[in-house]
């Protein structure tokens, strides 16, 4: 039901998710990142706590691989889950249990690790990866082009309807958390609502930290 991308930015720190499926509001329950600590995709059959639950063995300094050991090791159900892990220092790991559903694959480099399940391709991950390891600019450009990369070598058996792309900085609220619930053309969509946020996000955390210096708004009514 679901392809995604987990990533770290060596350069800024940052960590993302960009994610997709046939099922509704896909972000909202698969997609998981803490500022200073690490990104995670809960997907599959989703138990959206195991997120969480990963992000706070990474904070206590646990690299990927064991962070999910300790998560999935005689966890009820943990066949049924697929879980992609990056931590703050790149490494990267990954749990597709033995019910994970149809056609599924997998992926993983440094900085970024990518999953999914019902594919039209076992593949689809690894053209992911290739992709998210050859784009530069921000973060969530490069994860965009990895997710558009996904859906051009074939994505999900069937159709798309949902996408999100979710990205923590140093802040306690994510810079990115764009979300398309239901769509024809998620992913498109999804590509839209980040070049339009893409330059006023800087605005929005300057707001944030200081709104006396903050840019005017640009807004009927706003001096």
């Amino acid at each position: 039901m679901t392809f995604s991308i987990v990533a770290r930015c060596a350069r800024t720190g940052q960590f993302g998710i960009a994610i997709a499926s046939s099922s509704p509001a896909v972000a909202a329950r698969c997609a998981h990142v803490r500022a200073g600590v690490g990104a995670v995709a809960s997907q599959n059959v989703t138990d959206p706590a195991l997120g969480p639950l990963l992000l706070d063995r990474l904070a206590l300094g646990l690299p990927a691989s064991e962070a999910l050991a300790q998560v999935t090791d005689g966890r009820p159900h943990i066949d049924y889950r697929q879980l992609l892990v990056v931590d703050a220092a790149g490494r990267t790991a990954i749990h597709s249990g033995r019910q994970v559903l149809g056609l599924w694959g997998e992926a993983q480099a440094t900085d970024c690790a990518a999953g999914g399940n019902l594919l039209s391709d076992a593949l689809v991950p690894m053209a992911m990866v290739r992709a998210f390891t050859t784009a530069t600019g921000h973060l969530a450009e490069r994860l965009m082009q990895a997710l558009e990369a996904g859906l051009a070598a074939g994505g999900e058996a069937g159709p798309v309807h949902s996408a999100g792309l979710k990205l923590a900085d140093r802040l306690d609220w994510p810079l990115v958390d764009l979300r398309i619930d239901w769509a024809e053309d998620p992913i498109g969509m999804l590509r839209t609502a980040w070049d339009i946020y893409a330059p006023q996000m800087a605005a929005y955390v300057q707001r944030a930290e200081n709104p006396t210096q903050a840019p005017s708004y640009g807004v009927p009514g706003d001096e």
